[in-house]
């Protein structure tokens, strides 16, 4: 038995340290292959930078998205920027858990708010490879958890994992309210998913998959013959986690709106940055174009990489991937592919989609450690080169 799920054996006392201790041990190959892709990211950037002219501390904590959590954690919320074409940036589009942490973190030591963003990020990432190992390792074994972890790390935008950007505190937070969800640890699940949309929009995903998770647990023993009436014996703390969980990102809409004075004042503001969701139509239109102009190689490329991502959810769910991974993958995947805005964020968006990436694990774990190993190294090796060639150039909007 998993040592963390062990912890939910009558008797023990949940996350008791010796559990918790026990457990980080069984993640410490993970994590260390983790730090080691994402330190390799990291000297790649330094070299290019230093070769561009351009300094790797800032690409990292002072640009782009990251200067709108800092503006956030110093002034609050308030600050808009009118542009030229009439577009309305207002700092309200960013969810607050990030730079709260940011505040509270160099209110108590002498980092800046940039660098208490650098550390938070750092930190989640290293929670959210533990939280990767450990699901990949109750469902596959541990070589699948190791490499689940490693893969996440050396996607080609693996980078912004090491930013003053939010992704990795969602991941983090998302993955183990799911984690919670797999152990039936209803109460933790509502917890975490609650940060998790304080944390960034796409944290309805895991709303969804907490609620989806429960609802289908209840109507499978409703069919098998059990009473809905004694759900709570069997489930304890179902019915708390499932209020629990929306609470985060409810809250944050509704304060939104009710200081835009709307109901729709955060998709207003949103709608201000040139966001929102329509069904992919937008981007369907950008890959048409891309197709028909000068641009063909790039926009096949494009189609290809759509086609890999959505392959690799179908596959995960015919593998028999858990409920709550095949829901919140395929959430995430579907609200990044359907937002309008600008394109070259897409695959950071679909970042948190960690589920996306089991079926890759299993097959690696299945391999020669050897080649396991080339294989991760190979990719760890290419992410960190294109990081840094991305954050020198255009860069995360």
């Amino acid at each position: 038995m998993n040592d963390l799920a062990s912890a939910a054996v009558p008797g023990r006392t949940p996350y008791d340290g010796s559990v918790v201790r026990a457990a980080l041990r069984r993640a410490a190959p993970a994590l260390l292959a983790y730090a080691a892709i994402r330190l390799l990211g990291i000297v790649a950037l330094a070299l290019w930078s230093a070769a561009d002219g351009k300094n790797w501390h800032t690409l990292l904590a002072a640009r782009w998205d990251a200067l709108w959590y800092t503006r956030v954690a110093e002034q609050g919320y308030g600050y808009t920027v009118t542009l030229p074409t009439g577009e309305v940036h207002s700092n309200l589009a960013f969810f607050p858990l990030f730079p709260w942490l940011e505040r509270g973190l160099s209110a108590l030591t002498t980092l800046s708010p940039a660098d208490a963003g650098l550390l938070v990020a750092w930190l989640a990432s290293l929670g959210a490879a533990w939280a990767l190992y450990t699901t990949g390792e109750r469902l596959h074994g541990p070589r699948a958890g190791v490499a689940l972890a490693a893969l996440w790390a050396a996607l080609p935008v693996g980078i912004v994992q090491s930013m003053a950007y939010s992704e990795a505190l969602f991941t983090a937070l998302a993955a183990w309210s799911l984690y919670a969800v797999l152990t039936e640890r209803w109460v933790w699940a509502g917890v975490l998913s609650s940060l998790a949309g304080l944390t960034r929009p796409v944290g309805a995903a895991v709303v969804v998959a907490v609620w989806l998770t429960a609802a289908v647990t209840l109507w499978r023993e409703r069919a098998g013959g059990a009473r809905l009436r004694t759900a709570p014996l069997r489930h304890p703390g179902m019915l708390p986690g499932v209020l629990l969980a929306p609470l985060g990102w409810c809250g944050y809409f509704l304060w939104v709106g009710a200081r835009q004075g709307s109901f729709t004042g955060y998709l207003d503001v949103q709608e201000g940055w040139g966001n929102g969701f329509d069904g992919g139509i937008a981007f369907g239109s950008f890959v048409r174009h891309q197709l028909s102009g000068p641009a063909f190689a790039a926009g096949l490329a494009l189609v290809v990489g759509v086609g890999l991502v959505i392959w690799l959810h179908v596959h995960g769910v015919r593998q028999g991937q858990p409920l709550p991974l095949a829901v919140y993958g395929g959430a995430v995947l579907v609200l990044a592919l359907t937002a309008k805005g600008y394109f070259g964020s897409k695959p950071r968006l679909m970042m948190p989609a960690y589920p996306l990436l089991l079926p890759l694990a299993v097959a690696l774990a299945r391999r020669r450690p050897v080649w396991t190993w080339l294989v991760v190294g190979v990719t760890a090796v290419g992410s960190a080169v294109y990081g840094a060639f991305w954050l020198n150039g255009s860069g995360p909007p």
